[in-house]
């Protein structure tokens, strides 16, 4: 028998925990739940989406630094170019344009204030 996991919820170094809420809230349309600058560690979510945002003084005992990668698997092509499109517009940094690679991945790469990356994309792999 296998265990059910639940969703994953990332850890997202950053330099400037006030200027990283911004930005996650602003740009990306994150919402804080909990948390920030004073202690360190802030979780935000959007949807089912979870993040833990922690600064280098919550980080310094583990060593984790950045950037990281965060894949957001959507459930449609459709999802990825709404989603690029409402990023694009307020705001974000957009690395990469919406585009179906011949890996079967229909994708995006936007970033943060500190060079973490957000790999959005649909797995059209299976699709008939």
């Amino acid at each position: 028998m296998k265990a059910q996991l639940p969703a994953a919820v990332p850890e997202i170094p950053v330099t400037d925990m006030n200027a990283a809420l911004e930005y996650y809230q602003a740009k990306l349309g994150f919402d804080l739940d909990w948390g920030g600058a004073e202690g360190g560690i802030a979780g935000i979510s959007q949807g089912d989406c979870r993040l833990f945002l922690t600064d280098a003084g919550f980080r310094q005992y583990h060593g984790n630094a950045p950037p990281v990668m965060i894949w957001l698997n959507m459930n449609s092509k459709q999802e990825v170019d709404e989603l690029h499109q409402i990023w694009n517009a307020a705001g974000a940094t957009i690395i990469s344009s919406v585009e179906s690679k011949p890996w079967k991945l229909h994708e995006f790469t936007a970033s943060d204030l500190d060079g973490n990356l957000f790999r959005v994309f649909y797995d059209f792999s299976r699709d008939s």
